[in-house]
């Protein structure tokens, strides 16, 4: 009995801090999910390379704030690299923009291109070399009932409730976030209703890229920068879209905070090794169980 009281009070004295930690890396996860469905919604296309512009943005970060490119101040240097992320998205949908109308799985096909071409960018201009790339935040932590709470943990729950707050706002209460309900329930009717679909298209594509290097920017730190690192992470937002619903904005938020605490508990009390494995396991299951989202109303469409 003793035994079985000390195992209980070991694993519980480790699953509140993992839960936590989910929860913080849940929110990034959350952030690229966002990503995925605001185009999703809108043009009914799963953007594949989302994940390397983001990383391409990250290192723009990296090489304007290191001196490799420029001497930039941190905020000037993501200033820079959000502006140089929103211009990728834009000439990518310029590129696809014909091939959304044509067929979606023909455009989802084309963001593949993409995203190879902006990786391979990302590896002429900036080597396949490992980097490191800081976030300057607050160095203080504190233990608040058993949970160690850090700087970089209330950095990126503020950042991340934000940017949240402000694309919620947004699509709820502005012209534009209206027209994207719109185009986002029916198409058909809104084009008929006068709405420029294009322009629609073009506002999630960007806010997309915004998400992206928001999420990448909070991610690296707590890993590495390389042509790889925030595409991988992007795989973890694509199982929160999966999971929320790719028609569903808040399914995301919901999709996001699951996975990350998922992935907590798989690579803790299992095995880092078969995190791939698992993530995937989590897709399928989840199609299957949830096809049109956890949080999507029965008789939904199928994703």
């Amino acid at each position: 009995m003793t035994v079985i009281v000390e195992t209980v009070g070991s694993v519980l004295r480790d699953l509140f801090p993992l839960i936590w930690s989910g929860v913080i890396t849940g929110c990034l996860y959350a952030l690229g999910a966002l990503g995925l469905v605001m185009i999703f919604k809108s043009s009914r296309v799963v953007n594949f390379s989302h994940g390397n512009v983001a990383g391409f943005a990250a290192f723009l970060v990296y090489g304007f704030s290191s001196g490799l490119l420029l001497e930039l101040s941190w905020g000037a240097a993501v200033l820079l690299a959000v502006i140089a992320a929103i211009a990728i998205a834009f000439v990518s949908y310029a590129l696809i923009a014909p091939l959304v109308f044509e067929s979606d799985l023909t455009a989802t096909i084309a963001t593949l291109g993409v995203g190879l071409v902006v990786q391979g960018a990302t590896l002429l201009m900036f080597g396949a070399d490992i980097v490191s790339l800081d976030l300057p935040v607050p160095r203080f932590s504190a233990s608040i009932l058993g949970l160690l709470i850090t700087g970089y943990d209330l950095t990126v729950l503020f950042v991340a409730v934000v940017t949240i707050g402000i694309l919620f706002f947004v699509i709820d209460y502005t012209k534009l976030g209206v027209a994207f309900r719109a185009i986002s329930d029916n198409a058909f009717a809104a084009e008929v209703c006068g709405l420029n679909l294009r322009s629609v298209h073009l506002f999630a594509w960007c806010v997309a890229a915004i998400l992206g290097v928001v999420g990448a920017l909070l991610i690296v730190p707590t890993t590495f920068l390389s042509s790889t690192t925030v595409a991988t992470f992007m795989l973890q937002a694509f199982a929160a879209a999966v999971l929320g619903g790719f028609a569903s904005l808040p399914g995301s938020l919901v999709g996001g905070i699951l996975i990350g605490i998922f992935m907590n508990l798989f690579t803790f009390y299992v095995s880092p090794e078969f995190s791939s494995t698992f993530l995937l396991g989590v897709i399928l299951l989840a199609l299957n169980i949830f096809p049109s989202g956890a949080l999507a109303k029965v008789g939904g469409s199928r994703v």
